[in-house]
């Protein structure tokens, strides 16, 4: 009795997903896996890939050329769980054969067509591994891994390394410090456009640095020194240096007169009040016994 295992199709993402991947898949390296497969088992191969390899039955004599005993029963019944018991068998042989994980399919990428570029990949591996153990045939096909090729080091040898900086650190080679005068010396500026002499030695450098020719400090005065404000337009004329333009502000016709520290101040306006004469209350009643205390010749 045969089951199949009906699956529906593909949408959105995993339809764009599935076409990608079955792009990847390469028919020259179809014809020549075929061509391998047939030059170690002796086995032909049909033109459908697939249909011929779902069975496992080519496959697990494959790997028991390669490593014979590798898979020690192989089922040629027809039904599904059989067909899946091979290709699970020929899995296990193949990743005691050295293929990694990642190089592996799956028995439902095979058996339900569901991802025959990983098993392309997965053969291609296996070739690979069976050309790097030595394994001849007639077609080229695969890569000879690279063998592992360990260094043993004694306990001096490793601590030795320790004191050896590689380039990924950089490297000082050619640097020098000839020329370079004491940490601290002065160096002077120059400008090669501006009728100046040349550098006479190394403590001149060039105008990269920015320049202070034309700088002076004639007419300064000493820091602290009071500068007054004037006004062109007031006819306030500067005198001297310490004087100063209106840039800064003005202070002129400033007057403190008539102001009282921490007492209330009334605000007046021409519209609602009728005489600017208003006086505070409480100014009042200050001034009142200010008078007192002065005619009772009293000091607060």
């Amino acid at each position: 009795l045969t089951m199949a295992f009906n699956k529906g199709p593909c949408y959105g993402l995993s339809a764009e997903v599935k076409n990608k991947i079955a792009q990847k898949y390469d028919l020259q390296k179809e014809e020549e896996l075929r061509i391998w497969i047939k030059d170690v088992t002796g086995q032909t191969i049909g033109p459908d890939f697939q249909k011929e390899l779902k069975s496992g039955v080519i496959l697990c004599e494959l790997i028991n050329k390669l490593a014979p005993d590798s898979v020690k029963k192989i089922n040629k019944s027809s039904l599904n769980w059989h067909q899946l018991e091979n290709l699970t068998n020929f899995i296990k042989a193949i990743t005691s054969y050295g293929l990694k994980p990642h190089d592996i399919f799956e028995a439902n990428d095979l058996f339900e067509n569901g991802n025959m570029t990983q098993v392309q990949t997965t053969l291609l591996a296996l070739a690979s591994m069976a050309k790097t153990k030595g394994c001849q045939s007639q077609v080229d096909i695969g890569v000879k891994y690279a063998e592992k090729q360990e260094r043993m080091f004694d306990e001096e040898k490793m601590r030795a390394g320790q004191c050896v900086i590689g380039l990924q650190m950089g490297t000082n080679k050619c640097a020098s410090q000839a020329g370079m005068n004491a940490y601290g010396t002065r160096r002077h500026l120059y400008d090669p456009k501006s009728q100046v002499q040349a550098p006479m030695d190394s403590t001149t450098i060039s105008l990269q640095m920015g320049t202070n020719k034309g700088a002076s400090q004639a007419g300064m005065t000493a820091p602290g020194t009071r500068r007054a404000i004037y006004d062109q337009k007031l006819g306030t004329d500067k005198c001297d240096n310490t004087t100063m333009s209106l840039q800064m502000g003005s202070a002129q016709g400033a007057n403190q007169s008539g102001q009282n520290f921490g007492l209330g101040r009334q605000i007046f306006d021409a519209k609602y009040c009728q005489s600017a004469d208003y006086q505070d209350e409480g100014y009042q009643g200050y001034q009142e016994e200010e008078q007192v205390y002065q005619e009772d010749g009293t000091d607060y």
